[in-house]
């Protein structure tokens, strides 16, 4: 899978510095981005495969739980051309702030 903006995990890493967290959700988000690159995923049955705790919101969107499910990232898929494009990043509690069906790149939670 070709993932689609990597600069978004650094981004987010980087705003963590400094707390308790941070090592932690690095970690998390490194692990997945790199188990990510190497999937060959075609259906939402594909990602539940290596993710069982995934939960598939739509035919392309994914919400993935990072660091036991203290943070929460929102992908779309195109299984298709087997493109992986984060959409959100945040928060278990600034989850509940969006709607996960069509939050787009750069939202960000008060």
């Amino acid at each position: 899978m070709r993932i689609i903006a990597r600069k978004t995990l650094r981004q987010f890493v980087e705003k963590l510095r400094g707390s308790k967290d941070h090592k932690a959700v690095k970690s998390a988000l490194d692990a997945w981005f790199h188990e990510v690159l190497h999937a060959e995923w075609n259906t939402p049955a594909d990602v539940l495969k290596a993710y069982a705790n995934a939960s598939i919101v739509g035919p392309d969107r994914v919400v993935f739980n990072i660091k036991g499910n203290d943070y929460r990232l929102v992908v779309a898929i195109n299984y298709r051309r087997q493109i992986v494009f984060i959409k959100w990043l945040g928060a278990h509690a600034d989850y509940d702030k969006i709607d996960v069906k069509t939050v787009t790149y750069g939202h960000q939670t008060d």
